[in-house]
């Protein structure tokens, strides 16, 4: 199995304070990974460390080392904008920009400097398609996206995180603020979008990471506790401080 992303020892400090204490964990291609885990335990940190989202942050400080097909990622050369085409992101909170269906999806193209309006027209129809919006937007492309549900909305983001063709995409709760009718569709989306994309998944919910994931990893107090596949870690885990978790008795 080939992995498209690995963390190694990965540690962050806000000031004196360490939030994680070296993690490792390597993200194998075209399946999802989910995050689990307390309120408070590293998880959405841990993610935005995967596309350089902390280094806006004052006083932090990352060291260990996240390779994207080899490459470190917090290399000084690297280039922000040329990652986050690689590793997309779509936030807990429907984030669509106050602007048409259309000029949404197509807005990390243009930004790529892509001028050509045929291909931007295909991509925008296949990455709608893709997060399964095609059939209700297709009619409206030119309406404000902030006009549709908040489950349409985060379909419209999923598209727009697709559009630029992204190695990697990252999902901080992505059905946390949804309805359950919206978080079912959401978790079909990523089911059958996971033969062509890599998925990194933080949720609160197990029984959606136990559905949609194929590999779990469980973080406390900014440490990795315990990662494998899903069936592994929900069935027989390791450690019994994640047996703990997985039935409830905290958290």
């Amino acid at each position: 199995m080939t992995n498209v992303m690995e963390a190694k020892n990965v540690k962050l400090k806000y000031g004196s304070f360490e939030a994680l204490h070296g993690i490792s964990l390597a993200f194998p291609a075209q399946k999802l990974t989910a995050l689990i885990g307390p309120s408070g335990c590293g998880k959405s940190t841990f993610l935005r460390c995967l596309n350089r989202m902390n280094d806006d942050i004052d006083d932090i400080n990352i060291t260990g080392e996240i390779l994207l097909e080899g490459k470190d990622i917090y290399h000084s050369h690297i280039d922000l904008v040329a990652l986050r085409k690689k590793v997309g992101m779509v936030f807990q909170q429907p984030t669509p920009f106050p602007f048409s269906v259309f000029d949404n999806v197509a807005y990390g193209l243009r930004i790529a400097g892509v001028k050509d309006k045929d291909l931007i027209e295909q991509r925008v129809e296949e990455s709608l398609k893709q997060a399964a919006i095609w059939n209700e937007t297709k009619d409206s492309l030119q309406r404000n996206a902030l006009a549709f549900s908040g489950g349409q909305q985060q379909r419209i983001c999923i598209a727009r995180a697709l559009a630029i063709r992204p190695e990697v995409v990252l999902l901080d709760e992505p059905t946390s603020a949804l309805d359950p009718i919206s978080s079912s569709e959401i978790e079909e989306t990523l089911m059958a979008l996971k033969q062509k994309y890599t998925f990194i998944m933080v949720t609160h919910n197990l029984q959606q990471a136990s559905r949609v994931s194929d590999q779990v990893a469980f973080l406390m107090n900014g440490e990795l506790i315990e990662s494998g596949s899903t069936q592994e870690m929900f069935l027989s885990p390791k450690k019994e401080m994640t047996n703990n978790y997985l039935n409830g008795r905290f958290g």
